[in-house]
């Protein structure tokens, strides 16, 4: 697995990061340290979490991703040899105290993830998605006093729409404290007027590593979705009342093309898709078991060529008229 840049900075992570917003939830903490066994196996060293993880699952609580992640880590002894990224910003309480971006949920909340993951300290902190309630400078003012203490390496931002990110940025160079240097879209195929009409120049000309999330598409583009076919769940009626219609089973039916005469999952083109993106760093997996997580681990080494990534280029409509794309 080859290592790439993030942003501008001298921190070089694999080119695919591991999500983990599954463990504890879709995957038990057996499954779960299988998946990351395997991820490490084949070269990964970047891992994505959040304090958050996974409150909505039944039996689960905010956190318990993070304790996984640690009781991992301890067990392989493994801690200096990874890139742990987590995330800041959610519900951890019922009270508004235990949420946000203010300086002090971000000092506390911080100080929790660390104690979760057993680790002394996180090497890329990021705020989940914007709080407009605080103002810009308190959120980076607590982030620059975490980096100072240590307990921060770098710092990231997940959901800001590209006007926060430039004043964030903005501020941070003002003040001369550390600034965002990674930013977390949801980005893929099915997914591009979120990301490339503004935010991606951002990142280009600001040096931001990008690592996207959902970069399947729910699952969408894994091609386990099929015209016609039943409905296995609730959540699979979501996925295709989202992506189920006739510009989306082009894409699957531009995506198989390529996957069969390459001989490869349809996954693996959808990834190679992103990849071929030079602004993009790292597209961030997600997998309930280790067989899923193989079918994305075969972008490794795979490279789409000009013809095929112009023709899923095309296939999107974005360059013509990115507006109605799914309209």
């Amino acid at each position: 697995m080859r290592r790439k840049k993030l942003g501008r900075t001298g921190l070089h992570v694999s080119e695919l990061c591991l999500g983990t917003m599954q463990f504890g939830w879709s995957a038990d903490e057996p499954t779960s340290f299988a998946v990351m066994d395997a991820f490490v196996e084949a070269g990964g060293d970047f891992i994505d979490t959040a304090d958050i993880y996974s409150f909505w699952g039944e039996g689960s609580y905010a956190g318990k991703t993070e304790e996984i992640i640690g009781r991992w880590m301890k067990a392989r002894g493994n801690r200096d040899q990874l890139i742990m990224a987590t995330k800041v910003r959610g519900e951890m309480g019922p009270t508004d105290k235990e949420r946000g971006l203010s300086r002090r949920h971000i000092i506390r909340a911080c100080e929790a993830s660390l104690k979760r993951l057993q680790t002394d300290f996180i090497d890329l902190y990021q705020c989940h998605w914007t709080d407009l309630n605080t103002p810009i400078e308190e959120t980076l003012s607590a982030l620059e006093t975490l980096v100072q203490q240590g307990k921060v390496r770098y710092l990231g931002a997940s959901n800001y729409p590209a006007w926060r990110l430039m004043e964030a940025i903005a501020t941070s160079d003002k003040r001369g404290w550390a600034r965002f240097d990674c930013y977390q879209p949801e980005w893929s195929l099915m997914e591009r007027a979120l990301f490339e009409p503004e935010a991606m120049a951002l990142c280009r000309h600001y040096g931001l590593g990008v690592i996207p999330y959902s970069p399947l598409a729910a699952g969408f583009l894994t091609g386990k979705y099929r015209q016609g076919a039943n409905v296995e769940s609730v959540r699979s009626e979501g996925v295709l009342r989202r992506y189920g219609h006739e510009k989306g089973w082009a894409v699957i039916e531009a995506l198989d093309t390529i996957a069969k005469a390459r001989n490869k999952p349809v996954a693996a083109v959808s990834l190679a898709w992103l990849l071929a993106n030079p602004v993009c760093t790292a597209p961030i997996l997600g997998a309930n078991n280790v067989d899923q997580l193989k079918d994305q681990l075969a972008v490794v080494g795979f490279e789409l060529s000009a013809d095929e990534k112009q023709t899923l280029d095309e296939v999107t409509s974005y360059a013509k008229n990115w507006r109605d794309i799914w309209d």
